[in-house]
């Protein structure tokens, strides 16, 4: 029997026509909202705890994505000192209208004991380059928030948010307009879809069309029962009548398909007219387990004739889709992911390049330092692994079950409070460290630590006397479920694998997530990291300097 996979591969090759391959923005890239501005595609996504706040990708094909860095680079824009973990930015939206792009985000406080303090803000740029505009407080009902433009006027919309005890916390979708002239929210808020009977409806976005107003939105939470919802309206107030055929997309009830979670979708039009259906998905190793990868970003083809609904082939996520009519131009093999499949960074340039986040803080100067010493990354350590304030890791997503990351360091410890290595991270719970610090004795000492929920376990056979070597290479390999840790000195060609083999799937957000009486105590929605960590617990002035950083991903 022939394959779903190589019939699409062969009727796209046989046409001319070139493939999305999915996810087109592998790793931690969820929550996506697509926009076009004449020939130029561009994709927003959630960062969380992650600076700099909601990421950003190009094409001009959808097929090759380019990352193009964030948009929150400084605390003006976003302040996440203290964010707790999968707290901070979620699912942006980003629109034009009238020579600016607008760019609406959530700083979500909580999630716990039914709250989430979801403080929602807007700003404007003529360029994503910025210079963006402070901050305009929205309100902080609920989360999810996106703009609606037409006529001159603009509409916010997001899901209304219920504290009450016994009530539905997904109380439905709201509208409010929003007065660009004046930048705040005017008249009254009004409820306008109350979603499916899936329910945790969420994620709104309005597309005008045909005379009708059709609203996509996501439901079914953000995990295996993930959808998107269509309903239409021949008002923008409602009422709202669901598509009577389902989901516009679930991998809900197919555990066999390789995309799961497919979920919170956003709509974008071709110059040509075709459509297409960005959305997010995970890769589970097993069916229905950990997704290390965090949620990544698809992409769907959409049929959607005059005066009817949006249809995805099938209602289910496509590993492989044709892309637009005006890519054919080039062989169907020659899609690529975003990310690269491997990259070497000597830290040559002024600034971090745009596939390097920071935890919780931006990368200022006074930690993050490209200019003391040339072609090294000087970071100065920070907190422990639950400090919120002023943690040091600079660090990457993990984009393929295999994966390697690997740095040349220099580091002279003070003391046994002093750290910097290498790391494997998914929150300030779930983690594993190779890193050199002192032993009690003077000695310069790699060593190796896990966290698993919060438990630490360290490995003393994996301890190894460094001194006397200035220079060292440490790398993290990411083998589907398991994790390793290597060195060797930076003149040696060979790497020493330490021997312990670890647990990668702790590293998900499956793992992290942890009920107490039905509500959630502890939540995942990120996904794994690779990076360099610097910690100076005693607050002594400690710092390394890294000369290169790599990764590959198979």
């Amino acid at each position: 029997m022939t394959s779903a996979k190589t019939t699409v591969a062969e009727t796209a090759k046989d046409a001319g026509v070139r493939l999305i391959r999915n996810p087109v923005l592998p790793g931690f890239n969820p929550d996506p909202v697509i926009l076009r501005v004449g020939p130029d595609y561009y994709i927003a996504t959630s960062t969380f705890e992650w600076y700099p706040g909601v990421r950003l990708h190009h094409s001009t094909d959808l097929v090759n994505w380019r990352p193009l860095g964030g948009v929150l680079t400084e605390r003006r824009l976003l302040d996440l000192t203290g964010a707790g973990d999968s707290c901070g930015v979620w699912a942006p939206d980003l629109s034009w209208a009238d020579g600016l792009f607008y760019l609406v985000y959530a700083d979500v406080a909580s999630f716990a004991s039914g709250y989430w303090d979801p403080q929602n803000y807007l700003i404007t740029a003529p360029d994503l380059a910025g210079p963006w505009s402070d901050p305009v407080p929205l309100h902080a009902r609920g989360f999810d928030a996106a703009l609606f433009h037409e006529d001159g006027r603009s509409w916010l919309l997001a899901m209304s948010a219920d504290w009450r005890p016994g009530r539905e916390r997904f109380a439905g979708i709201q509208i409010q307009e929003y007065d660009r002239a004046a930048r705040r929210l005017v008249g009254a808020e009004q409820i306008i879809y109350g979603g499916t009977e899936t329910g945790l409806t969420e994620g709104p976005r309005v597309y005008r069309r045909d005379g009708w107003y059709y609203l996509v939105t996501a439901e079914g939470g953000t995990s295996w029962e993930h959808q998107v919802t269509v309903a239409r309206s021949k008002s923008l107030f409602g009422p709202y009548e669901s598509d009577p055929a389902g989901p516009l997309l679930t991998s809900r009830g197919r555990p066999d398909l390789p995309l799961q979670k497919a979920g919170h979708g956003s709509l974008v039009q071709t110059p040509d007219g075709e459509w297409y259906l960005a959305h997010l998905v995970a890769r589970p190793y097993t069916p229905l387990g950990n997704c290390v990868l965090g949620r990544e970003t698809a992409i769907q083809r959409v049929s959607w004739p005059a005066g009817e609904w949006p249809r995805v082939d099938g209602g289910v996520p496509a590993e492989l889709v044709p892309a637009p009519a005006a890519a054919a131009t080039a062989d169907p093999d020659d899609g690529a992911e975003s990310d690269g499949t491997a990259s070497h960074d000597d830290f040559d340039a002024a600034t971090l390049g745009p596939d390097w986040s920071t935890l919780r803080r931006p990368a200022t100067p006074d930690w993050v330092d490209l200019s003391a010493r040339p072609s090294h990354l000087r970071i100065h350590g920070g907190q422990s692994p639950v400090g919120r304030q002023r943690p040091s890791l600079v660090a990457r997503r993990v984009t393929a079950p295999r994966f390697e990351f690997e740095a040349t360091m220099e580091f002279q410890p003070a003391s046994f409070r002093q750290l910097a290595g290498v790391t494997a991270y998914y929150n300030t719970r779930n983690w594993h460290f190779a890193y050199l610090t002192a032993s009690d004795d003077g000695r310069r000492v790699l060593e190796l630590l896990s966290c698993d929920r919060g438990v630490r376990t360290p490995h003393p056979g994996c301890q190894v006397d460094l001194t006397g070597i200035d220079r060292i290479r440490l790398r993290v390999t990411f083998d589907g479920p398991v994790l390793r840790f290597a060195y060797a000195s930076a003149s040696s060609t060979g790497w020493r694998q330490l021997p312990a083999e670890l647990d990668a799937t702790i590293l998900s957000d499956e793992h992290a997530a942890q009920f107490a009486t039905g509500e959630p105590e502890a939540w995942g929605f990120t996904g794994a990291f690779a990076g360099l960590w610097v910690q100076d617990l005693g607050g002594d002035g400690g710092y390394a300097d890294f000369d290169s950083a790599a990764h590959r991903a198979h």
